[in-house]
């Protein structure tokens, strides 16, 4: 009897026990998963940033980058340099800039640079170019490169050209109107073989390589004035798209290569809005279409 009576008070005792304590162990159980619901939250947030902030310095790096390198160095793959059998080259630069530069603050250098760049930027869209770099007041495009067009490279940087020489034109610079000066450009292109590859680690950039980047190059420094020039090469490539017209210069003494002859493209071979971006002819017949005439 007296063991009965030993088990119900301790039976009783638990049962009051577990009573007593019940709001605490569901108010600490309450309290667990509320924090395990703000930890996992929290990682949620995380995570979310860090895939946005993955997607902002993938698009920077696809800004400073082609997309297919970027694509690779993002998946830990090595970017081997590449030879492109034929490709178009453009220089192009400010006519007078040390003398702009001279008469200017460097703040109105910096708001004129971003003013023109920003100009040619928005036009590259409607070609198949890629800018390859801006130093100083030098701007480089290439067509052809990193993906092939097959024979489009020079029609697509020669309407271009005609693109930045117009839009160059239209641009109101009122810091250089006040010091009645204009803003003008030359122009250079040439078509060749060039090697593309990427350079550094840290601050990894895509280069162009070869003898068709330096006389691009030439063609531009030995150039005038809101005026085309073009080496023989791209001359050539050009006579398959029979919309453009050329005037030939003559001899031109370059450095390095001696005397070049080379030619202008000439403003009024064809409105810059009458591109058309299509696949590679067939044949030359059907290269003429491609000029949208």
């Amino acid at each position: 009897m007296e063991e009965v009576s030993l088990n119900y008070k301790l039976s009783f005792g638990l049962l009051t026990g577990a009573i007593l304590m019940y709001p605490t162990v569901l108010f600490v159980v309450f309290k667990l998963t509320k924090e395990i619901q703000l930890v996992a939250m929290s990682f949620k947030d995380q995570a979310s940033s860090l895939s946005k902030e993955r997607k902002r310095s993938e698009n920077l790096l696809c800004r400073m980058l082609p997309v297919s390198v970027a694509r690779k160095l993002m998946r830990n793959e090595k970017v081997e340099p590449r030879l492109y059998k034929s490709a178009t080259v453009c220089f192009s630069d400010i006519v007078g800039f040390t003398t702009i530069c001279s008469g200017c603050t460097p703040f109105q250098v910096v708001d004129l640079l971003n003013l023109l760049y920003n100009t040619y930027d928005s036009r590259l869209e409607k070609y198949d170019v890629y800018k390859v770099e801006t130093i100083g007041d030098a701007y480089m495009v290439v067509s052809g490169i990193p993906e092939t067009n097959g024979e489009l490279h020079v029609s697509e940087i020669a309407f271009l050209a005609l693109d930045l020489l117009d839009a160059t034109h239209k641009l109101d610079v009122q810091e250089l109107a006040n010091k009645t000066l204009r803003l003008s450009i030359r122009i250079g292109v040439n078509t060749g073989p060039v090697v593309s590859g990427v350079v550094g680690v840290k601050m990894p950039r895509f280069c162009l390589f070869g003898d068709t980047v330096n006389v691009a190059s030439r063609m531009e420094s030995t150039g005038k004035p809101q005026k085309i020039q073009l080496s023989s090469n791209t001359v050539e490539a050009l006579h398959r798209f029979p919309c453009f017209q050329t005037q030939e210069r003559g001899f031109v003494d370059v450095k390095g290569k001696g005397e070049m002859r080379t030619s202008w493209l000439l403003p009024s071979s064809l409105s810059p809005s009458s591109h058309v971006r299509m696949q590679p002819p067939p044949d030359h017949a059907a290269t003429t279409n491609m000029c949208g005439v």
